[in-house]
């Protein structure tokens, strides 16, 4: 699992020109400073620049990339070197699968439980209940749904009661916000089980309680859940629409670069490659702006990594399998560990379904299935999201390889999903 930032400012600027690797470092060779000073760059050097690997070039090549750009490095993503500056994507010492251990123990201690059982609220305790809610949403990549959901809608019960009580203004408000982040959580993990109904009402109810204490990341993360539920159904338009509005409100914050990132997805999936790659970019210099994630694995905060998956399915929507595949395996090795595991399962599934369909138009029916089984055999899965992408490369394998005895076998697969989705029984893949 890859420990560095990805750059993902200058993979942005690349993938905007469309250019591969090759073709930059060939035109960074081509500069005057390349031609003066015979600089050696090639597709390698370019990779671990976009990888991270190299965070502050030297300064030939430095100058090199201005010149070719006219930008400078920064406004590219390289930053100088600092001694005791880290380049891990994970900071914390609490690692995902254990965060819904670390939030019960939380609830269990005495000490909260007697501060929930008071007459008020105090600031230890709100202190205590935005770490749980921060827990639980650390939680959603490794934890299932369903789990997930009960234990949700159990502290949201536990909370709720709070706000009966006699408290002032200022913690009436930050009982709203923390009610607010447990809420919009609930309604993700709802529409993971295909309870879509469940799902909106969250949404809309998160959304309520960031309008109401003027709370603009948390609306803006309601209108990405709208953009996320119109993408998986099919209303691309809607989709632009519901993203556009949310970075509106939204504010400086990773909910507006999540929303750009979802309409660059709204805007790939009707064929719109110029303005899919111009929000690719947006999404890309606004998460360069935001500080280094502590906790990337929360749910509600953007990472780096994060933008390589984003772009990977834009990109293979687009029919651009070259960069597609780039991103794809990128964000698959990002995302392993040594002993094979991941921490971001479901964006691993969904690089899988990428790849198999780029291994499907190639006219690789064994490659392209192999990979589409892959994807089923990830544990944490939002079951709505599966069966949408695995839908995507169902049609073309039937589109391509009808008679064919493994793309049949795809499709038994996608239709068992379905009907687990339908009947909301995710047990039945298993």
């Amino acid at each position: 699992m890859s420990e560095n930032i990805p750059n993902v400012q200058l993979r942005a600027w690349r993938n905007e020109h469309r250019l591969t690797r090759a073709e930059l470092a060939d035109r960074i060779k081509a500069t005057p400073i390349g031609i003066k000073e015979h600089l050696a760059c090639d597709e390698e050097r370019i990779r671990r620049w976009e990888a991270g690997e190299v965070r502050w070039p030297h300064s030939p090549y430095r100058i090199a990339i201005t010149q070719l750009t006219g930008l400078q490095p920064e406004d590219l993503g390289f930053r100088p070197n600092r001694r005791g500056v880290g380049q891990l994507i994970e900071t914390t010492s609490i690692i995902p699968i254990n965060a819904l251990r670390a939030e019960a123990d939380l609830y269990g201690t005495m000490e909260l439980t007697q501060k929930l059982q008071a007459s008020d609220a105090g600031t230890g305790t709100l202190e205590a209940l935005a770490e749980a809610a921060d827990l639980l949403c650390r939680a959603y990549p490794i934890v299932s749904a369903a789990m997930l959901r009960d234990r949700t809608q159990k502290r949201l019960a536990q909370v709720n009661g709070l706000l009966g009580r006699r408290i002032t203004l200022a913690q009436h408000r930050e009982l709203l916000v923390i009610t607010g982040w447990l809420t919009a959580l609930l309604g993700c993990v709802h529409y993971d089980l295909g309870e879509r109904e469940e799902a909106e009402t969250a949404r809309r109810a998160a959304y309520e309680m960031g309008r109401q204490v003027g709370h603009g990341e948390l609306m803006g993360w309601a209108y990405e859940m709208s953009a996320w539920f119109a993408l998986v159904e099919g209303r691309y338009e809607d989709v632009v629409t519901a993203a556009r509005t949310g970075q509106a409100v939204a504010g400086h914050s990773s909910a507006q670069v999540q929303l750009t990132l979802q309409e660059a997805r709204g805007l790939a999936r009707i064929g719109d490659r110029r303005e899919a790659d111009k929000a690719l970019t947006r999404g890309a210099d606004t998460l360069a702006k935001l500080p280094l994630p502590g906790n990337p694995d929360h749910h509600f905060v953007f990472d780096h990594a994060k933008w390589v998956f984003y772009a990977a399915t834009a990109y293979t929507w687009l029919g651009d399998d070259e960069r597609a595949e780039e991103h794809a395996l990128e964000t698959i090795q990002m995302h392993t560990r040594p002993d094979g595991t991941s921490n971001a399962p479901m964006r691993v599934a969904n690089a899988h379904i990428d790849l198999g369909i780029i291994h499907a138009r190639r006219g690789n029916l064994d490659a392209s299935v192999e990979q589409g089984m892959a994807a089923f055999d990830i544990d944490r899965r939002s079951l709505t999201d599966l069966v949408s992408r695995a839908g995507d490369l169902d049609r073309v394998l039937r589109q391509r390889y009808r008679r064919e005895a493994l793309a049949e076998e795809f499709h038994e697969r996608c239709s068992t999903a379905r009907r687990a989705l339908t009947k909301r029984h995710p047990e039945l893949l298993d």
